[in-house]
Order: structure tokens, then C-alpha cells, then sequence
């Protein structure tokens, strides 16, 4: 077994391989770029080697730096994780050189399956199923114009190395193509160094369904069930689940036999993922090869005992595989969401800043959670802007949904703007409990972006209840400090026995009444009573507690008077004050914002690649006006109207911040 390796990657997939080394006994060695000098997996490695800058084009995808650092350290072994490096062939080729262990496939495997191009021939070839489609590479965009007729509408453009929705593309006309070719080049190029893009069909309504197979060098090629990955949005994947709620017996033994088949074509070793497109009529079709260990692999081994970590590195230094496909046995269920530093009520900007406040519900039977932060951590603009991938358990589909909300609504991230609204929306959304779902879900049922979950007035009422326990706590807290304000009338007065309030939400005000009955609060709003047992102590976030003797889990922010609620992908705003004051409220001054209607914002934190327009010049609705990068991804910005540029206000380069101006229009 090694005694030492080395992790070529960061965060929590970083952390996840340096979990599992350890308990192997193995010591491990951690690299960081200059913004993750402070990181979680350089905390937890036994040692920790500096790689360069904070860009990944400086550190992470360095060969040499990643060969200098196994130098230095002694490490036998690296485990590339997932990105980065853990699909580049010449790598892997490097280390055999050096007498290095790779902890993935050989070069051949990476190679073949690394060109999406080559791969799906090869697929062909070893008799797994295909979509229909051009398999070459496209000249420019007037060939792809061509080649889309000749397939037929709707086609999918894609980049040749690509993954993880990058450099990909639906297109629906012509029109489409031509931008969709265009981006997906640029997209490419900057994300994989290749440029190369090629064409096939897209299929409506598709499921992305994936089958996770593991191999020794022995031959011993094994699948370990399926993953359902359709809940996606822009083609990154948000949830994932295994079984897949669709799949029969029948269906899972003909896609994991083609998986082997692929696999074995070109004599894979190490943990692998096949990934298909499968329509409604079951019909699947192979889309590409993963080489590494995927993002969602915990989900597989929730269901089947195993620790895929642990079985590559046993693979890697030469032993076989200790079961059997017959020993394989798929076991309860499980769900994986992916809370990502992004703002769904914002088109899912990404969000960088640090973790003011890190509060994961890990302590919850059922709950895993694998991430790469902790409180006071920063979220970089120059990663991908995952916080933590939160994994659920149970029985059934039914309980690992359950447990997967509940634990949504413990998990408390202030600092940076996050997803778990979204997610927390998910879980509750009929159709997604019902299992009917295609890659198109996010699209069709959220076809305006996400703006929170409604909440009935009744639902509403529940919750202002909560938060006026908070306010009377604050109240009585206040009353024992000198100074302070609210404080109790003489004792036995008439008066003391209610407090009277006005809960304002939005244009509604809704009157109160709040006293503390036998150590607990009773609340009355609109005649009925909610009885309140649970903590409001003074820094308390998470209410967990009953209300009239039914269980509630919600969290809670303050300032001054005004609150701040979620709950099960809801928000609500309200501010709580006297009824004595509301009278005083219509005589203040409200504040008027600034214009901003004629300016293009940058919508998120990101570097400004082009600007399209120039001073003076007259636009059109739809005409691109500029591009952000962030996170990795470029986001075109169009014109929403016609209008005339009065002046540019930033210039290709230059590092934005979320609404700074970057054109004005007159």
C-alpha cells in the first residue's frame, strides 16, 4: 500500500480523497494556489505544498508545479479528483515517466474517452447505443449551419474536451447555431484549450441517467448501479439521486452491460461513469465517458456500502477487486444537492465573499456532507463557486427527500448568497416528488427564474408568530439592560398582561398580541392563538421547535426591527414595531434610489472580457452589448431595448463588482 500521495486538486473533493487516505493509513500531501493558502484540505493534509498563483491557469493545471510538489514531499501516488488535470492524458503520461502512481485510468482510457469525438465512435464501435449526429469536427460556423440542417432541429452544440456545461449549447434555427457555435468555441478555448466543437441531435425530454463502474487491472470490470442527474440548469447538474426513480431492472442491466463493454474496450482500470441520454420510451443513448470520480459519486455509496475513494487507490497500487457483479446490492435511497455561492433570485449569479457564518446540519441521521469550507472562509472568483455537496439517505425515495428538507432548512451560510432557497423549493415541488423528470425540469417549471416559494396567509401568520417570540425575547433581554428602551410597565398592571404589535409585510399590516403564559409565548394574530415552545435566546438563528404543538424548523435574521425568515425555499420580509409607533410611520421620509434605468450593471463580481458597442453607437433589442466571466463561465449580456451609447464607463480587463456600471445609455 503507499505510503504517501499526493491530492492534485482543492476543496471539498480535495478534502473527500484526504478523508479516506487517512483512514487507510496513508499520509497525504495537499497543493494550493495563492488564494487557498488558508483552505480547508490545506488545513487537513499532513502536509501542504504552495503551487502559484490564485488563477488555476498558474497553480492546479501547471504540470510541472504539481511534478515539483511531489518532489518535494516524496508522494508516490496522486489522486487528481475531478477537473483540473483528472482527465488530461499528458499528465497522466508525465507521472508514469517519473515513476509516479496515477489513482485513475491509464493513458489509453483518458486518451480515447477525453475526445468526445473519438469517444463516440469508439462507443460505436464496442456496440453501445449512440445519438444520432455529425462525429467531427466543425470548420466554422457556416458548416455547423449545414450539418444542423442536415441532422434536423433542435441539434446540441458541444466542445470536443468538454464537461461540466461548458462550451455546450441547445440550438433550435439557424440563428441559434451561429451564436451557439460561436460561444461554445469561445467557451472551449478558454476553459479546455481546445477549441474543437462537433454537433448531434438533441432529444427532447431526455433524462441524464449514469452508470458508475469500477475496474481492476485484472480485467474485473464492474457497474455499480445508476445515478439520476436530470434536475440540471444550464447543463450543470443540481441534484442527483441513485436509483433513478425511472429505470427498471431490465433497463439498469442493459445500460451497465454497455457501460462494461465501453469500459472494457479500452481497458479501463479505476472508478469511471458512463453517462447516457435515455427518452421516455427508455430508448438510452451514450453521451461520454467520465475517467475520474464524479462530483456525485457520495450517492453511490450511500446505496451500495462502498467507498469508491477506497477502491481506487487499492486498484491503483495493484489489487483486485473483491466482489463480484452478482455481490453487487443496491440498498435504500439517496439525494445529493449541490449549495453553491450563487443568488437564484438573481439568475443565479455567482457569489463570491467570505462565510460570515457556517452552520452545516451535519449532525442529522441520514445527512452527509462533503465540502472544502468552513466559517470564514472565502469564495474565490477564480473556482467554481460549490460551498459543499449535502447528501441525503433513507429507506426510500419519500425519506431521503424528507431528511434532505429538513436539513436544507438547518443549514445556515451568511456571507455570500446561496442556493439552498432553490434547493429547499425542489424538494417540495410536486413534480419532483412524483419523479417526472427531464433535463428540461429547472426550464419548464421555472420558465421566469426562481423568485421564492408563495406563502399562503395562513402559512404566513405561522411564521410571524416565530419571529414575535424572538421580538418579545429581545424585548425582555432589553428591559434588564440600563438604557435601553421597551422597558416593562409596573409589574401587575392591567396593561402588562399582552403586548400589542403591528407586523408589517410589504403594503400589509396585521395587528398583534403577544404575552408569556406558564414560560412560554402565546401569540394572537387575526383572533386565533399560536402557542410557541422552543429557544429564543438571544443568538439563536434556527428556530426548532412546536407551534400549537405541530414541529417547525425555520431560520431567522434581525435588524433593528426588521426580520428576515426562510423556510422551505420561502423568504419572507416583515418588520415588527409597537402599535403605538405605526401611527408615527406615514409622517417619515422615504428615501427615493437612484436612477439606474439607463445603465448596463454588472450582474455579479467577474472580469469584463469585451465590450461589443462603442460611444455614440445606436443598438437594437437583442445585440450583444458585453461579456462577464465568472466562475469559469462567460455570460453575454444583451441590450433589453433600443437605445443610443452615451458613454462606456469600464474596459475590456478590468475586475468588476456586482452593479458597476459598465455602459450608459442616453
Amino acid at each position: 500500500m503507499f505510503k504517501k500521495i499526493l491530492i492534485a486538486n482543492r476543496g471539498e473533493i480535495a478534502c473527500r480523497v484526504i478523508r479516506t487516505a487517512k483512514q487507510m493509513g496513508i499520509a497525504t500531501v495537499a497543493v494550493y494556489s495563492e488564494a487557498d493558502a488558508d483552505a480547508l484540505h490545506v488545513r487537513s493534509a499532513d502536509e501542504a505544498i504552495a503551487i502559484g498563483g490564485s488563477a488555476s491557469s498558474e497553480s492546479y493545471l501547471v504540470i510541472e508545479k504539481i511534478l515539483d510538489a511531489i518532489k518535494q514531499t516524496g508522494a508516490q501516488a496522486v489522486h487528481p479528483g475531478y477537473g483540473f488535470l483528472s482527465e488530461n492524458a499528458a499528465f497522466a503520461k508525465k507521472l508514469a515517466e517519473e515513476g509516479i502512481i496515477f489513482i485513475g485510468p491509464g493513458v489509453k482510457a483518458i486518451a480515447a474517452m477525453g475526445d468526445k469525438i473519438e469517444s463516440k465512435k469508439i462507443a460505436a464501435g464496442a456496440g453501445v447505443n449512440t445519438v444520432p449526429g455529425y462525429v467531427g469536427v466543425l470548420a466554422d460556423d457556416k458548416e455547423a449551419v449545414k450539418v444542423a440542417a442536415e441532422i434536423g432541429f433542435p441539434v446540441m452544440i458541444k466542445a470536443s474536451a468538454g464537461g461540466g456545461g461548458k462550451g455546450m449549447r441547445v440550438a433550435f434555427n439557424e440563428k441559434e447555431v451561429k451564436e451557439g457555435f460561436r460561444a461554445a468555441v469561445s467557451e472551449a478555448a478558454s476553459s479546455f484549450g481546445d477549441d474543437r466543437v462537433f454537433i448531434e441531435k438533441f432529444i427532447e425530454d431526455p433524462r441524464h441517467i449514469e452508470i458508475q463502474i469500477i475496474a481492476d487491472s485484472a480485467g474485473n470490470t464492474v457497474y455499480l448501479g445508476e445515478r439520476e442527474c436530470s434536475i440540471q440548469r444550464r447543463h450543470q447538474k443540481v441534484i442527483e439521486e441513485a436509483p433513478s426513480p425511472f429505470l427498471d431492472p431490465k433497463t439498469r442491466k442493459a445500460m451497465g452491460e454497455q457501460a462494461v463493454l465501453l469500459a472494457k474496450s479500452v481497458d479501463y482500470k479505476s472508478a469511471g461513469t458512463v453517462e447516457f441520454i435515455v427518452d421516455k420510451n427508455k430508448n438510452f443513448y451514450f453521451l461520454e465517458m467520465n475517467t475520474r470520480l464524479q462530483v456525485e459519486h457520495p450517492v453511490t455509496e450511500c446505496i451500495t456500502g462502498l467507498d469508491l475513494v477506497e477502491l481506487m487507490i487499492k486498484v491503483a497500487v495493484g489489487e483486485n477487486l473483491p466482489f463480484k457483479q452478482n455481490d453487487v446490492q443496491l440498498n435504500g435511497w439517496a439525494l445529493e444537492t449541490r449549495v453553491y455561492a450563487e443568488d437564484p433570485y438573481r439568475n443565479f449569479l455567482p457569489s463570491t465573499g467570505r462565510l460570515t457564518q457556517y452552520i452545516s446540519p451535519e449532525n442529522l441521521e441520514g445527512i452527509r456532507i462533503d465540502t472544502g469550507v468552513f466559517e470564514g472562509s472565502e469564495i474565490s472568483m477564480f473556482y467554481d463557486p460549490m460551498i459543499s455537496k449535502l447528501i441525503s439517505y433513507g429507506k426510500n425515495r419519500e425519506d431521503a427527500i424528507e431528511k434532505m428538507a429538513l436539513a436544507l432548512d438547518r443549514y445556515r451560510i451568511r456571507g455570500v448568497n446561496n442556493n439552498i432557497d432553490f434547493l429547499s423549493a425542489l424538494m417540495s415541488h410536486d413534480r419532483f416528488k412524483s419523479g417526472e423528470l427531464t433535463t428540461a425540469f429547472i426550464d419548464e417549471e421555472f420558465p421566469e427564474g426562481f423568485n421564492g416559494i408563495e406563502v399562503t396567509q395562513k402559512d404566513k401568520e405561522t411564521l410571524y408568530a416565530v419571529v414575535i417570540g424572538f421580538e418579545m425575547k429581545r424585548r425582555a433581554r432589553n428591559a434588564n439592560i440600563t438604557g435601553q428602551a421597551n422597558l416593562p410597565r409596573r409589574a401587575g398592571s392591567k396593561q402588562d398582561r399582552y403586548t400589542r404589535l403591528i407586523i408589517i409585510d410589504g403594503d400589509q399590516k396585521t395587528d398583534a398580541k403577544a404575552q408569556l403564559i406558564n414560560g412560554n409565548y402565546v401569540v394572537e394574530i387575526n383572533k386565533k392563538k399560536y402557542d410557541l415552545d422552543g429557544n429564543f435566546e438571544p443568538g439563536t438563528d434556527i428556530f426548532e421547535g412546536q407551534v400549537n404543538k405541530k414541529s417547525m424548523v425555520l431560520q431567522v435574521d434581525y435588524d433593528g426591527s426588521k426580520y428576515w425568515i426562510r423556510k422551505g425555499g420561502s423568504q419572507v420580509t416583515i418588520k415588527i414595531i409597537d402599535k403605538k409607533i405605526d401611527r408615527l410611520m406615514d409622517l417619515m421620509p422615504n428615501k427615493v434610489p437612484p436612477d439606474m434605468s439607463n445603465f448596463l450593471l454588472s450582474p455579479m463580481p467577474g472580469l469584463l472580457v469585451s465590450v461589443a458597442v462603442k460611444e455614440g453607437e445606436k443598438i437594437e433589442a437583442g445585440q450583444e452589448l458585453a461579456i462577464v466571466e465568472a466562475m469559469k463561465m462567460e455570460n453575454v449580456m444583451k441590450a433589453e431595448s433600443d437605445a443610443i451609447v452615451a458613454k462606456i464607463h469600464a474596459t475590456p480587463g478590468t475586475t468588476l463588482e456586482v452593479d458597476q456600471p459598465i455602459i450608459e445609455f442616453e
